[in-house]
């Protein structure tokens, strides 16, 4: 079998050559449309290979993705993103699956990088190339609702679900990429006109609903994550339910109702889905135990996060603000070093390590962690490192002296 990668690209010249390196081992064929890039995006394509076609942007991510299958010759499509990359562990498994007759899809699982709460997707991303399998919706483009259509027809067909390993590594949803490209604003206008003519599907209502929430419009994306679960449109597949049940939780611990919140991060996680996809529902209602006290719950929670993704920073570092909050110091500290081992990028846990050895009198070396994370806000907030220079005054520790700065109980302990 053959498989060829199929791709939409604008402006991707950094990011491109390390796309396609990622899968040169696994694809015979690159077929790369491009919407309209301004740097030498078509160059580096063409000089790997691909076959390079221009399309006029419509505002239609599907729209655009159905035009570029249009010229694929494989038996198999990949679809990437020029911001992603292919986990090459996966390729043998990969190779294995497409051999097999009666798979239509595999849905792989995607991580964001740079994402803290929720880094786990399972993504429709390698399909047999069917005349009836196309793309639909014009944000979030996806091959689902053709796929469901034609398994309501042609039943021998097999959907698997590669749950073992991270397949597709994503770069393009970390804060400053989001800002520079101006995503958020072009999900927005897609999803809305979506939604306008499709009120009740779960997959649109999921989405922009969090969207909202992201953006501070509370109530409007309240009402739509209900109103997703409300009416059982063909979209709410379990995935999808158990997201409209996460982002409602999330919305309810916004509006401190907390007894609700709970309610939907338990059915979130009842959903029968794979472990690692509840990932951020574990993490996040470990986080709501945490608030309300209840900290063996929440250890509880947060240790599920560790079994299910034993690299996960954000649960070490959880596990850190809660033995500290129980009066465990060496508990929080050992946690919170194990947080920097795995994402040696976080302030928040130097800070609240660099707090705990200041007093305890490890003047030195709380002074190099403070000055780690200072350098971290500088990158990530600027701001902020500057009101923790101030604070960092106040207790004797001068940026002058030590070009350090963090967190001190001055502060609010960041959770």
């Amino acid at each position: 079998m053959t498989i060829s990668l199929c791709m939409i690209v604008k402006n991707e010249a950094e990011n491109l050559p390390q796309c396609l390196e990622s899968v040169s081992s696994l694809v015979t064929e690159v077929v790369i449309v491009d919407t309209g890039s301004e740097d030498n995006t078509k160059e580096i394509a063409t000089r790997w290979g691909a076959k390079v076609y221009d399309y006029q942007w419509q505002d239609d991510f599907a729209q655009a993705r159905n035009f570029a299958l249009q010229f694929v010759t494989g038996d198999w499509v990949l679809v990437l993103d020029g911001d992603e990359r292919l986990n090459r562990k996966v390729i043998p498994l990969l190779k294995q699956l497409t051999e097999k007759k009666e798979n239509l899809v595999i849905n792989l699982i995607r991580e964001e990088i740079g994402s803290n709460s929720s880094p786990y997707s399972l993504v429709s991303r390698l399909f047999r190339r069917h005349p009836q399998i196309y793309f639909s919706r014009p944000y979030h483009a996806l091959i689902d609702d053709s796929v469901m259509a034609l398994l309501e027809k042609e039943n021998h067909w097999r959907v698997v679900d590669l749950t073992e390993e991270v397949a597709i590594f994503h770069y393009g949803y970390q804060p400053g990429v989001i800002a520079a490209k101006n995503k958020t604003e072009k999900a927005r206008k897609a999803m809305e006109s979506y939604w306008a003519s499709h009120p009740h599907d779960a997959y649109v209502c999921s989405k922009l609903g969090a969207l909202y929430l992201s953006l501070g419009e509370v109530k409007k994306g309240i009402k739509l994550l209900k109103t997703g679960l409300k009416y059982n449109s063909p979209s709410a597949t379990p995935q999808v339910l158990h997201e409209l049940h996460y982002h409602l939780a999330n919305a309810m611990v916004r509006e401190n109702q907390f007894t609700l919140a709970e309610k939907h991060y338990q059915k979130a996680i009842e959903i029968p889905i794979a472990e690692i996809l509840k990932l951020g529902a574990y993490l996040n209602y470990g986080s709501l135990c945490y608030q309300r006290r209840q900290y063996q719950r929440a250890i509880e929670l947060y240790n599920t996060c560790i079994r299910i993704a034993p690299n996960y920073a954000l649960a070490y570092y959880n596990l850190g603000l809660t033995y500290k909050a129980m009066g465990n110091i060496p508990l929080a500290m050992e946690n919170y070093r194990q947080a920097i081992r795995l994402n040696p990028n976080y302030p928040w846990a130097y800070q609240n390590l660099a707090v705990l050895l200041f007093k305890q009198g490890y003047i030195e070396e709380s002074a190099s962690l403070f000055k780690t994370a200072y350098r971290l806000h500088q990158q990530e907030n600027p701001s902020l490192a500057d009101d923790l220079k101030e604070e960092l005054k106040l207790i004797g520790i001068r940026l002058e002296e030590a070009e350090t700065e963090g967190e001190t109980d001055i502060l609010p302990e960041k959770g």
